[in-house]
């Protein structure tokens, strides 16, 4: 079913126009990216939808009885309200129309006329049936299910809204969209203050609404997961593409050759065409060539195709370091509770190490520890032979907002280099032209990200740390930063929560868990969620087989059908000493499977899995006997 649609929405501000002669549907279901690059208009674009905003020209069309809905980017409470009180204030109307039904049913239950009875009975079904539709039955479970998915604990349901954090009170703002659930939700980068877990809830959540919904986001793992559709917002036009962010990727370069092919092609007939209508307009071909003229009059010109440009990102040469570049013992550090203890690694030359985990892991603290600006609470770090780490900080402090950008980068040991090759430094990151003597205070995010990104460069550092990198950039930065550090010569220690950019880039993974524990993964997210996948898996069969073979074994023996032996004869209680043994191993075994250290050694992670289906295999196999001898015996 159509919800909602636009044709020839335009708007532009003094700069120019954001976008022009736009137009797009959504329907019932659909699940839609809107993506572009920075300053395209995407924002602009929902706030025309809501209502928030006038278009210059065209109109927006909403189905008649559909609701639609903008995540709040600014958090606006009633003071002294608790969270779990706020989260029910997005359910008002179902609980106005609740309340609409009690008093119905209790004028149903005095009403003598017929016509009245006939008149309320007719009101009072068609509001159960909205509540019904809506689950409103169950509103408190459905608060708490979406509240804690969001990461808010119990203890936090009853605590004045105030006292949150700012992301707090942007995840609040979240959970009212969601809860409120709009027949068209527009999200504008729902996931900027979750950590991945959260994330991953986000994703599962949505997937399931039956809701039409138009998403910005610069998460692409996220995108790929969600998304149906994308709308590519690029050079003042919408452009549709089918499928997750993947399938755009790669749909919009082909689009891009076969739109340039067809552009080039046309160009060519025109010109041949004109070529032959200057050479006889004054000979005997004059009306041949009037008739030409004609032709190629008629002809709808083709606009030449563009791709978004990206930043030409490139980290240079770099002094070659030893071969173990950082190397970790026995770290600890805590502060009202443990971040991580007992850390071990080495990091060798030449890798890339991801550290991921919640919001409070300690992720930052860990970076601030390896660069010697942190002292832990024990162990030790040790850095490599010719080690020169340079820092991103996400916060971009490194950068002076006062100085031009041209100043703010220039390496300090170097006051002399020269402004062309600073120009062609910058340049690489997409700060061009008059960008160069601007101020850092009156740079984009994304901009302030680039600089501070082509900083590291001119310091001309052979291990990078960078800390969330790609907070401000948008995919095509992103993209270009991927492939920067993939191609860097030096070492990468990266904290990030961007699980595409973690794919992409690290071969080695640290996962910190935010109760003191951590894993090493040799690999990146998807080694890590494979191998979480895998013991969950194992876990689950564990605790689910015992009781289910138990529960077999229970039942009287006039209630299962007699059946022949397929093992030999043994003892009941001999096999249920071999069943004890066999689930003290596998517990052991499960116990290794779980432990970090493990994971720095691929080998003995293929034997101990090969253990554990071993002794997983035996172990359901001795049920199998247990339960033939209990009925056979």
């Amino acid at each position: 079913m159509l919800l909602l649609s636009c044709s020839r929405l335009s708007r532009g501000f003094d700069e120019g126009p954001l976008f022009e002669n736009v137009g797009f549907e959504l329907h019932a279901g659909e699940r839609v990216g809107l993506v572009g690059p920075n300053g395209a208009g995407k924002t602009t674009l929902l706030r025309l939808l809501v209502g928030a905003d006038k278009p210059d020209d065209g109109e927006v069309r909403l189905h008649v009885g559909a609701r639609v809905a903008l995540l709040r980017q600014q958090p606006d409470f009633p003071p002294g309200r608790t969270l779990f009180l706020e989260a029910k204030s997005a359910l008002d109307e179902l609980l106005a129309a609740h309340d609409d039904m009690i008093r119905t049913a209790e004028a149903l239950a005095q009403a003598t006329e017929e016509s009245e009875r006939k008149s309320l009975a007719s009101r009072y079904d068609r509001l159960h049936e909205l509540l019904s539709h809506h689950d409103a039955f169950n509103l408190d479970n459905r608060i708490e299910q979406v509240l804690n998915g969001l990461g808010f604990g119990r203890d936090d349901f009853h605590r004045p809204v105030e006292t949150f954090s700012g992301g707090q009170q942007s995840r609040l703002m979240l959970a009212k969209l969601l809860l409120s659930a709009p027949d068209v939700m527009l999200l504008d980068e729902p996931n900027n203050h979750l950590d991945i877990d959260t994330t991953r809830w986000l994703e599962d959540y949505l997937v399931k609404q039956p809701e039409s919904m138009l998403i910005v986001s610069h998460d692409r793992y996220f995108l790929d997961r969600v998304v149906t559709k994308v709308f590519e917002l690029h050079a003042h036009r919408v452009t549709s593409y089918p499928g997750n962010f993947k399938q755009y990727w790669r749909l919009r370069q082909d689009r891009y050759e076969a739109d340039l092919k067809a552009y080039e092609s046309q160009k060519g007939y025109i010109e041949k065409q004109e070529e032959y209508i200057r050479r006889v307009h004054y000979g005997q071909l004059h009306k041949q060539a009037a008739s030409r003229q004609k032709q190629i009059d008629k002809i709808e010109r083709l606009e030449r195709p563009t791709l978004v440009e990206a930043p030409r990102m490139h980290f240079g040469e770099v002094r070659r370091s030893g071969d173990v570049v950082v190397s970790v013992e026995d770290l600890s550090k805590s502060y009202d509770r443990p971040l991580f203890k007992d850390l071990n690694f080495s990091l060798p030359r030449g890798r890339r190490l991801g550290i991921m985990g919640p919001n409070g892991s300690g992720k930052t603290t860990l970076l601030r520890v390896l660069l010697g600006e942190e002292a832990p609470d024990s162990g030790k770090v040790k850095r490599g032979h010719l080690t020169e780490l340079g820092y991103y900080d996400q916060h971009l402090k490194s950068l002076s907002p006062d100085l031009p950008v041209m100043r703010a980068v220039w390496p300090e040991a170097d006051p002399d280099a020269v402004e062309q090759g600073m120009r062609d430094l910058l340049s690489r990151f997409g700060l061009v032209g008059d960008q160069v003597h601007q101020r850092v205070g009156e740079l984009s995010g994304g901009e302030k990200s680039r600089a501070a990104l082509a900083r590291l460069v001119a310091q001309g550092v052979n291990v990078l740390v960078l800390d969330e990198p790609t907070n401000h950039l948008d995919l095509w930065a992103c993209d270009a930063l991927e492939q920067a550090l993939t191609a860097f010569d030096g070492t990468v220690i990266v904290v990030s929560h961007d699980r595409y950019f973690l794919n992409r880039v690290v071969d080695l993974l640290l996962v910190l868990d935010g109760q003191g524990n951590t894993q090493v993964i040799h690999g990146n997210y998807d080694t890590y969620e494979l191998m979480r996948a895998q013991q969950d898996a194992a876990r689950a069969e564990i605790k689910e087989k015992p009781a289910a073979q138990a529960s077999r074994g229970r039942q009287p023996p006039e209630t299962r059908a007699k059946r022949k032996r397929q093992f030999p004869y043994r003892k009941t209680a001999e096999i249920e000493t071999d069943i004890a043994a066999a689930e003290t191993k596998l517990r052991e075994l499960e116990e290794r499977l779980a432990s970090p250290d493990l994971y720095k050694d691929g080998d003995k992670v293929k034997q101990t899995t090969k253990e554990f289906e071993v002794i997983k295999t035996e172990l359901a196999r001795l049920y199998e006997h247990w339960e033939e001898a209990v009925e056979l015996n």
